[in-house]
């Protein structure tokens, strides 16, 4: 295994590799925020550093899935138009390293007319491209035009066949269909000796899915799939409140304990150990690092993310590009949308070193928000326009996503 080393000079000042200063925003000026752990330090991306784009190039989908969140919208659906997209690439062009690009939010990005040449323009730019799709329109000629395009990484939502999948009932029979694309996808890039795109599967677990978690890793795994992501389910209506599996956790965040484990077979004995841990609240640790924040912690500021919604409206994080319901414990939330700009107005940069936005990525990584995620007391978490600390809105307090329940690649 190889190591970059940084040095310390003679002003006591540590100075980074060229390549990872780059990488990470290591500018003259930059702030970043430490992690202290018993041995060592962690040094979390400034905030002033643009890394990753998440584009949603529309909000139609080919499917119905009973737990999707379009399920609660009151918007008309929509399409990225070209004239968006090229306000994108240009502000792409002005940034430097390029970002990493993320074809997705809140619809199935293969429906979009456009979207091969949309990658295809991402990449000519010098961009990591990802994108995650339903998988059910990866089709041959899909495939290969990914193939073709150098794809970085193809995402596939596979929520198992229970009857809270793909399109709603969720059969086997398209659940097959979908792991048979990526099993023809996979063949055809041994047949071109081609290393991309990698391909990730997302899973949303929940009450009537999770025993089927364990055979699809171990599909994946023969598959050559080494890219999973798990994310519980965020519940939309009343009937899905009953599908989650985080419940104990968002009554009582407070982890008990933290208990340090050495390596360890996997077997039935150790697996014991390890659900003991789990069952008291403890938080186990196979390593020691310097932070292992799972909760009051931003997913999206930490990945140094903005998004794009279909129309050119840009927010801080996808879990804010729509108005939606949504369940905290019992209580039904209405998260508003929340906008830091408009293509339409101002350049990808002008947006992104806005002072007001500037000032709420420093929020967002101090995260001085009220408990609501697990106090739930009162009538703020009822939404996200303010809390008891008199935040202003965005109020993040009651994020599942800084909490660690829900996940996006």
């Amino acid at each position: 295994m190889s190591h970059d080393y940084v040095h310390v000079d003679r002003q006591g000042r540590l100075v980074f590799p060229a390549q990872i200063a780059a990488r990470y925003g290591l500018k003259p000026g930059a702030r970043l925020k430490v992690d202290q752990g018993p041995n060592s330090i962690l040094l979390l991306r400034p905030t002033s550093h643009l890394a990753r784009v998440y584009i949603e190039p529309t909000t139609c989908c080919n499917l119905e899935c009973s737990a999707c969140i379009r399920n609660v919208w009151h918007e008309p659906q929509g399409k990225m138009s070209e004239a968006t997209f090229g306000r994108i690439l240009e502000g792409l062009r002005d940034l430097h390293p390029t970002p990493l690009v993320f074809f997705g939010g809140f619809g199935e990005p293969l429906t979009h007319p456009d979207i091969f040449s949309m990658v295809r323009e991402a990449k000519k730019l010098g961009a990591v491209v990802e994108l995650i799709t339903n998988g059910t329109l990866l089709d041959k000629d899909a495939s290969q035009g990914l193939l073709e395009l150098e794809l970085d990484t193809l995402w596939v939502s596979v929520d198992g066949s229970a009857d809270c999948g793909h399109a709603g009932a969720g059969s086997a029979a398209e659940l097959e269909g979908v792991l048979d694309n990526l099993r023809q996808l996979q063949r055809r890039k041994i047949e071109l000796s081609l290393k991309n795109p990698e391909i990730g599967l997302a899973f949303v677990v929940m009450a009537g899915n999770a025993a089927e978690f364990p055979e699809l890793l171990r599909w994946a795994l023969r598959q050559r799939i080494k890219k999973l992501s798990v994310s519980n389910l965020l519940p939309h209506t009343p009937e899905l409140k009953g599908q989650i599996l985080y419940q104990r956790r968002l009554d009582n965040i407070d982890y008990g304990a933290e208990v340090e484990l050495p390596r360890l077979d996997v077997d039935e004995r150790t697996l014991k150990l390890i659900q003991a841990v789990l069952r008291e609240d403890a938080v186990p640790r196979f390593e020691e690092l310097a932070s292992q924040r799972m909760r009051d912690c931003c997913p999206f500021a930490q990945k140094g993310s903005i998004s794009v919604r279909w129309d050119g409206v840009v927010s801080p994080c996808l879990a804010l590009l729509h108005a939606h319901e949504s369940y905290l414990g019992d209580r039904r939330r209405r998260i508003e949308a929340y906008s830091v700009g408009s293509l339409d107005e101002r350049s990808l940069k002008e947006i992104w070193e806005d002072p007001g936005y500037v000032s709420l990525r420093s929020r967002l990584q101090e995260f001085d928000f009220s408990p609501c995620s697990w106090c739930n007391s009162c009538d703020f978490p009822d939404g996200n326009q303010e809390d008891c600390f008199g935040s202003p809105a965005p109020a993040c307090g009651g994020c599942l996503w800084a909490q660690g329940f829900i996940r996006c690649p």
